[in-house]
C-alpha cells in the first residue's frame, strides 16, 4: 500500500499562505503607485511582481480577471485604461439609454383600465348606415383554384413517339444535343 501511494504525484501544491488576494493586492498597488489619473494594467502587474515573489504562472490572466470583476462590481473604476478607487461623493453611474420616467404613486380606490391592444385602432363606424350582411368563409377565392404554386406532378413513362427516338432507341440525355459534323465530300476535279 505504501508503494501505490508513493508513486501518484501530489495533484497541486496548496497556494503559498503569505500571498494576499488578488482584489486586496491590486488595491495596495494602486494605493502604493499613488497617481491621480489612475494606474493601468501593466503599473499594477509590474508593482505586484516586484513586491510578491510567490506569484501563480497564470499572474497575468488572474491579474485581468480581478480587475474586470472590480470593475463590474464597482470597487475599481476605468478611465481611460487607468484603473483607479472611485469617488465617494461621485454620482452613480447611469446606464445607457433614456431613464424610466419616474411612477407617480396612485391614489388608494384607483381602478386600472386595460392596456390598449396592439396595432392600428378599428375605423369610427356611421351609427346610421345599415348592417354589413355577414361575410361567408365557403370560397377561399374568387377563381376556385388553390392558392400557391401547384405540386410537382410524378413522371409518367410512356412509349416514346416515334420521331422523339433517336436511331439507337435509348432515350435522350439531358440538356442540348451535341452538333453533329456533317461528313467531308470528296472534292472532284
Amino acid at each position: 500500500m505504501a508503494t501505490e501511494e508513493s508513486s501518484n504525484p501530489p495533484a497541486q501544491p496548496p497556494p503559498a499562505p503569505s500571498l494576499p488576494q488578488y482584489p486586496e493586492m491590486i488595491i495596495a498597488a494602486i494605493e502604493a503607485l499613488n497617481d491621480k489619473n489612475g494606474s493601468n494594467k501593466s503599473a499594477i502587474s509590474k508593482y505586484i511582481e516586484s513586491t510578491y515573489s510567490d506569484l501563480p504562472a497564470a499572474h497575468t490572466t488572474l491579474l485581468s480577471h480581478h480587475l474586470n470583476k472590480m470593475k463590474q462590481s464597482g470597487d475599481l473604476a476605468l478611465v481611460k485604461n487607468n484603473y483607479m478607487k472611485p469617488d465617494p461623493n461621485a454620482p452613480p453611474k447611469r446606464g445607457r439609454g433614456r431613464p424610466p420616467k419616474p411612477k407617480v404613486p396612485l391614489p388608494p380606490g384607483t381602478v386600472l383600465s386595460p392596456p390598449r391592444p396592439r396595432g392600428r385602432p378599428p375605423k369610427p363606424r356611421d351609427p346610421f348606415a345599415p348592417p354589413a350582411p355577414p361575410k361567408k368563409k365557403a370560397a377561399p377565392s374568387g377563381s376556385g383554384k388553390p392558392r400557391g404554386r401547384p405540386p410537382k406532378k410524378a413522371k409518367v413513362t410512356a412509349a416514346p413517339a416515334p420521331a422523339a427516338a433517336s436511331a439507337s432507341g435509348a432515350p435522350r440525355g439531358r440538356g442540348r444535343p451535341p452538333k453533329v459534323k456533317p461528313s467531308v465530300a470528296a472534292v472532284g476535279a
